[in-house]
């Protein structure tokens, strides 16, 4: 039978406190940052022994702590970041609580050293398991010391939680590179295990810290965002859907200066990027989101990890808006191509001469050569062979041709085993996967279509009938009309029989059975006609897998050079439905290097 209800003493409700505060060590590191930070500091050195359980300590150049107010640090619930419930409401420091150093000072040793800039000498205080151990004067620099030491030694269980020295020296990592990744004017500097894997990051330039932190292929594979939307603003930098990573680990999303981890917000970038990540793969991002401090809640979690917006639709279709248009006008004459051969072998630029070879060549005007050279889309290129003799064959205009520019993926060369286009650019080779671009091709038409006015469709000349099974002729009744909206028609014939009548016009030459027959499976997995609705990009892309160009088909060069056209005209060209490549390019740089030209 349980007792009667009593008050828990100061000591371990602190105690309970500091579980939801101070996790590991890595939570304290980032508590005590933070408090670096709004006070101002413009550089912050953390140094921790044993992971952070025998000793932490964080060192700024912040404004201080007046020597009336260090006891006072330490109290529960005392702070100078707010005075009323109503500054909640507009949080706009990182720390508010008043709970983190005193949760600390109840489950270890703390010594806190401070100065302002004004005082002549600096203070510190000694508090152990909650009770004060020493207070006085003492030699510091101005602004802040604090130490922690022996981590929960008076909560042996809490202790026996801790992973190994190397994981938790991972996880105060980690909380580091995230906070500078928020700060790129303040200097940070981390030692861990008695001077071992120190990590230095001078204030400076956005794009130096993001290759010390991410990579610098991050860097050089991903695209600047900065959209606004009344009083919001979301900027920063998004990974290309081909820089992608198996784990989600390289994904930081600041609102307000605040690091935060929000399922809107994983949704909304998940959503951007729902049809251009290859399937089980995360993208890599760096975004900030500011808004008004009234705006957003931070008063969720003791760890301030969560948040709540106020007009939670209206920041989701913010995020997600913005980062779709980010990615859709990635195209290959915009940004670096999806796949680098040799990432550290630099490009040269463009016209310049090649190592141990002659200048590049093949310069064009390619607006006009395009023109003259090919139709105006790869379809129209492969209904002009059928229609007649084969045109286009001649050879790839070459440095003969009137000086210019050659267009982002060049002219073709030639096939290999049918399935990649050869071509030839400013930079160097090209290698093109012809199914895999069709594809996009296809489906962004597809889409274009559909918003414009629906989907042209044309009627089979003798309709197609398919035996079914009695379930998938069912769905058919439940699903024509949706179907319909993408092109495809199909009515129900018999108990197990459907009937393919129309279907749409860009996959007329494909195999209509074989599309019939996955659209139908597609829907099955679905779940319904309202489910359809909402999956209508996953239904296009399987309609534009059918419609696509297949392997071992045999191109002319101005069907090749037609689909490189398209591509350059195409969102998202660099990558298929699916999210696999559907280019790369050699530089000549490569090439040399492969070949020990000029060494």
């Amino acid at each position: 039978m349980a007792g009667r209800i009593h008050e828990l003493g100061s000591l371990v409700a602190n105690q309970i406190a500091a579980g939801e505060v101070v996790e590991r060590p890595a939570s304290l590191v980032k508590e005590l940052v933070e408090n670096s930070l709004d006070a101002g500091a413009r550089h912050v050195r953390i140094t921790t022994e044993q992971g952070g359980v025998k000793r932490v300590v964080v060192r700024d150049d912040g404004g201080g702590i007046h020597p009336d107010d260090l006891r006072l640090a330490l109290a529960p619930h005392a702070t100078s970041k707010i005075t009323t419930a109503d500054d909640l409401l507009g949080v706009a420091s990182l720390g508010f609580r008043g709970e983190a150093l005193a949760s600390m000072a109840s489950v270890a040793r703390v010594r806190i050293t401070s100065r302002p800039p004004d005082a002549d000498m600096a203070h510190a205080i000694e508090v152990e398991g909650g009770a004060e151990r020493g207070f006085g004067p003492a030699a510091h620099p101005p602004g802040t010391t604090v130490e922690v030491a022996d981590l929960f030694f008076n909560t042996p269980v809490r202790r026996k939680f801790l992973k190994t020295e190397r994981t938790e020296q991972g996880h105060i990592d980690q909380v580091v590179r995230r906070v500078a990744l928020g700060h790129f004017d303040v200097g940070f500097e981390l030692v861990q295990g008695g001077g071992r894997g120190a990590l230095s990051l001078a204030p400076g330039r956005p794009e130096e810290r993001l290759g010390r932190v991410l990579s610098a292929e991050f860097v050089s594979r991903s695209v600047a965002v900065d959209e606004r939307r009344g009083e919001m603003r979301l900027h920063g930098w998004v990974g290309l859907p081909t820089h992608s990573r198996s784990q989600a680990d390289q994904q930081y999303f600041f609102v307000n200066g605040r690091v935060v981890r929000d399922k809107l917000v994983a949704h909304a970038i998940r959503q951007a990027y729902r049809d251009v990540l290859f399937h089980g793969r995360h993208p890599v991002f760096v975004l900030y989101l500011d808004l008004p401090p009234g705006g957003v809640d931070v008063n969720v979690h003791p760890t301030k990890h969560e948040v709540r917006f106020r007009d939670a639709r209206a920041v989701h279709d913010f995020i997600f808006g913005s980062l779709n248009r980010a990615l859709r006008e990635v195209r290959p004459d915009t940004a670096a191509p999806p796949v680098v051969s040799e990432p550290g072998l630099a490009r040269p630029p463009a016209g310049s001469s090649q190592p141990g070879g002659a200048p590049s060549q093949g310069r064009l005007t390619w607006a006009a050569e395009a023109e003259r050279h090919t139709p105006g889309s790869f379809v129209e290129a492969l209904a002009a062979r059928e229609a007649g003799p084969e045109a286009g064959t001649g050879a790839v205009p070459g440095a003969a041709a009137p000086a210019g520019e050659l267009p982002p993926l060049g002219y073709a060369l030639g096939q290999l085993h049918g399935v990649y286009i050869l071509a030839q650019n400013a930079d160097g080779l090209v290698v093109v996967d012809m199914h895999a671009a069709h594809e996009r091709v296809t489906y962004e038409r597809l889409k274009q279509q559909r918003a414009d006015a629906g989907v042209p469709r044309q009627r089979l000349l003798v309709p197609l009938v398919l035996d079914v099974s009695e379930a998938e002729a069912d769905l058919v009744e439940q699903v024509a009309e949706p179907l319909a909206g993408f092109g495809l028609v199909l009515d129900r014939s018999g108990i197990a029989s459907v009937t393919v009548r129309e279907v749409p016009a860009l996959l007329a030459r494909g195999d209509v059975e074989l599309l019939a027959r996955d659209v139908l499976a597609d829907c099955q997995a679905l779940g319904g006609s309202d489910r359809l609705a909402e999956m209508q990009e996953r239904l296009l892309a399987t309609m534009a897998c059918h419609g696509s160009v297949r392997a071992n088909r045999a191109l002319t060069l101005t069907e090749m050079n037609a689909l490189l056209r398209d591509m350059e005209r195409t969102d998202n060209a660099g990558q298929c439905n699916h999210g696999r490549p559907t280019y790369l390019v050699r530089s000549m740089a490569d090439l040399d290097a492969l070949f020990l030209r000029g060494q």
